[in-house]
């Protein structure tokens, strides 16, 4: 199985190369820091799988995955989230993502190379930990759904498409609209919503509930 890792932080990448360097099947093709290192790395490896970071400094891994799979490109993700701070509130694992599972970085080795070797043989793979989070997370303030009301009908739309994790391009594709018109709403969302960035966005659509998942695990 070729593997590439997609990871900001040094000692994150360093570690995860040192539990793959122990399994015989596993073979690294290579490491990238940012969305624009991995395109290029993925384009030159075609790996089997990449394992990828949920953020990449300022950058989204899912807007890397996204890109990726306009290219027509074949690769499978996992994808790492951190368990500490905000509750990690995801896309689903469906086609339109594409991603093939989700791990804690807080996962033990045995636990972290089960989830890959069940994504290579074709499954999928939700980590425990994490599905115990996003279902204690369910139940959100009525307040939080009071702020919509800020919001035009087409600004709710383009909000819930970012909280499926879309690109502009997806968006504008979803919704019948240019993706300058997309540009446009996703500043106004984050103007009105007082929110830093489309990633901030896109999990406030998930922990509101305007995103309905119907979770898959298939080990």
């Amino acid at each position: 199985m070729k593997i590439v890792l997609v990871d900001d932080q040094t000692l994150v990448r360093k570690g995860l190369r040192s539990i793959l360097s122990l399994q015989e099947q596993m073979d690294i093709k290579g490491e990238a820091t940012n969305k624009q290192e991995a395109l290029d790395l993925i384009q030159k490896e075609k790996p089997d799988l990449a394992i990828v970071d949920m953020h990449l400094g300022k950058e989204n891994g899912f807007d890397l995955i996204a890109e990726v799979r306009e290219s027509g490109c074949s690769c499978k993700f996992a994808v790492l989230i951190p368990l500490k701070g905000t509750i990690p509130s995801l896309p689903p694992i469906t086609t339109e993502t594409k991603v093939e599972g989700y791990i804690s970085l807080g996962a033990y080795p045995e636990e972290f190379v089960y989830a890959l070797q069940a994504i290579h043989r074709g499954g999928k793979y939700y980590d425990p930990a994490i599905m115990d989070m996003m279902l204690h997370s369910q139940n959100k303030p009525q307040t939080d759904n009071n702020r919509l009301m800020l919001l035009t009908s087409k600004e709710k739309e383009v909000l819930q498409t970012l909280g499926k994790g879309y690109s502009n391009k997806q968006i504008a594709k979803e919704l019948f609209i240019t993706e300058n018109t997309v540009k446009k709403h996703v500043s106004q969302i984050l103007a009105k919503l007082e929110l830093s960035d489309r990633t901030q966005a896109a999990l406030y659509a998930n922990e509101i509930g305007l995103v309905q998942y119907q979770y898959e695990v298939s080990v």
